[in-house]
C-alpha cells in the first residue's frame, strides 16, 4: 500500500538531506536509497509493471546519489534551479566511458517522476518538480552537448566546459 503524504513527510524530513560532514553524507544517501525504493514500491502498487518502476528508480538514483548527494554535497529535497542541466549537460558526460542519450534520458525520466512524486508526497514544493521537468525536457539541448563533447578537439574541452560550468548553478 503506498505511504501517505503526511507519513513520509515525517520520515523524510528537510534535515534528514542536510550534509555538511561524511556522516551527513552517509545519513543522507541511505534516506535517499530508502524514499527511492518507497517510490519504486508506491508506483508499482499504483499499477506500473515493476521493470518500469525499478527503471525509473534507478534512473533518480544515479543523479540523486551519484552527483547531488556525493558530488554535490547538497539537499536533495533543496534542489537549485540549474543541477539537472549541469549534470545531464556536463557532469554524466565527462563521467561516463561512453556517454549515450538512450542512457541519459531513462536517467531525466526517473528524475522527472521522482520529483513528481515528491511533489505529491508533499516533500517539495511544485514549482520544484516544475523546475525539473523543465530541464529534463530539453532533449535537443542534451544530444547537441553530447555531439559537442565527442567533437572536442585540440584545446577545446575549457570552451565546452564554459558552456554548461558545473560551479554555476544558476
Amino acid at each position: 500500500m503506498p505511504q501517505q503524504s503526511s507519513d513520509l513527510a515525517d520520515l523524510y524530513p528537510a534535515a534528514i538531506f542536510e550534509i555538511t560532514s561524511l556522516a551527513d553524507e552517509i545519513r543522507a544517501d541511505r534516506a535517499c536509497h530508502e524514499l527511492l525504493k518507497q517510490f519504486a514500491a508506491d508506483l508499482a502498487a499504483a499499477g506500473l509493471d515493476p521493470e518500469q518502476s525499478g527503471s525509473l528508480a534507478h534512473g533518480a538514483d544515479y543523479f540523486l546519489r551519484e552527483f547531488i548527494i556525493g558530488d554535490r554535497r547538497e539537499n536533495l529535497l533543496r534542489l537549485r534551479p540549474g543541477r539537472v542541466r549541469q549534470f545531464a549537460g556536463n557532469w554524466y558526460i565527462v563521467r561516463n566511458l561512453e556517454p549515450n542519450l538512450a542512457e541519459l534520458f531513462r536517467i531525466l525520466e526517473g528524475l522527472a517522476a521522482f520529483y513528481q512524486y515528491l511533489v505529491e508526497q508533499g516533500l517539495v514544493p511544485g514549482d520544484t518538480a516544475s523546475q525539473v521537468l523543465a530541464e529534463a525536457a530539453d532533449r535537443p539541448w542534451f544530444q547537441a552537448r553530447i555531439d559537442s563533447f565527442w567533437a572536442i578537439s585540440c584545446d577545446g574541452f575549457q570552451a565546452w566546459v564554459r558552456t554548461c560550468p558545473l560551479d554555476d548553478a544558476n
